[in-house]
């Protein structure tokens, strides 16, 4: 997609980070943007910022891992834009720990969002692009961590691995379709967002509430903090979205330092060796 003048995007976990980056890059092109996120106060604020520029925005308010939200979502973008263009399954949370120390209401909640999230945003916004019969792209997020499988970060690997093989089996089967709806897959190394406190956002039923996740005052989230604090900023990545978007390129890898990782991982599994230990960065 070269032209991406008075078309729409839809981004989900656009009240900030990589979304919101995208939001306003795609905004910059002259693009309506549908802004969702779960986070309300958050979501209002960075929706009220773009359409002060003049940008043409619809904030609402979605579950990403509740299918009824996001098929609302659609059905609201479609009654106000007339047609999707752009569809940005970027919503996430982290979680992590030792396998053994982990709790069923973990799982749940990093692929209910991180992975049915993506899902939800397919089935809900796919059949209605397809059918359209529009130049279209989806740009899934996942993460170098869909590639590498570093400790204490399962959940969180394994819910973005399935998204980096999602997008795999949707390319080439768009590819067989000849379809006019193209796929990325974004996956990111170290970017300066606030993913480390996702734990805000937590519902209560999967294990929220103030006792759960890092706290400010951890040392753990601390670490984290000022490792993502010296991470590549969300529009830098939302400029090599743009780029794969106008170039139809499928894998969008934000680090060229970290791909060893994946070719060491790989060339594990061909020659048949236990594996080694990949760190992102």
């Amino acid at each position: 997609m070269k032209n991406l003048t008075g078309r729409t995007a839809v981004v989900t976990g656009a009240a900030s980070g990589i979304g919101q980056a995208l939001a306003t890059r795609f905004a910059s092109e002259g693009m309506q943007v549908v802004m969702a996120d779960i986070e309300e106060t958050a979501l209002a604020a960075s929706a009220k910022a773009l359409s002060s520029t003049g940008a043409s925005v619809l904030p609402m308010l979605t579950d990403v891992s509740d299918s009824k939200s996001v098929d609302a979502l659609a059905e609201a973008a479609y009654t106000r834009f007339g047609s999707v263009n752009i569809l940005c399954n970027n919503a996430g949370v982290g979680a992590g720990g030792l396998v053994s120390d982990l709790k069923i209401e973990d799982w749940q909640w990093v692929l209910g969002v991180n992975l049915w999230g993506v899902i939800h945003g397919l089935t809900s916004f796919l059949p209605r692009m397809l059918e359209g019969g529009e130049e279209g792209h989806v740009v899934n997020t996942a993460s170098l961590a869909g590639h590498v499988s570093p400790p204490f970060m399962a959940p969180y690997s394994a819910s973005k691995f399935a998204v980096v093989a999602l997008s795999e089996s949707l390319f080439h089967e768009l590819a067989m379709q000849r379809a006019k709806v193209g796929v990325s897959v974004l996956c990111p190394g170290w970017v300066n967002t606030n993913i480390h406190m996702s734990e805000r956002n937590r519902p209560s039923a999967l294990g929220g509430g103030s006792d759960s996740g890092l706290h400010e005052d951890d040392p753990r989230a601390a670490m984290l903090k000022q490792v993502l604090a010296a991470g590549m900023a969300p529009s830098d990545v939302a400029a090599l979205v743009l780029g794969a978007v106008h170039d139809e390129r499928f894998y969008v890898l934000t680090h060229p330092d970290m791909t060893p990782a994946i070719e060491a991982r790989a060339k594990a599994i061909v020659e048949g060796t236990n594996p080694v230990m990949q760190m992102m960065g």
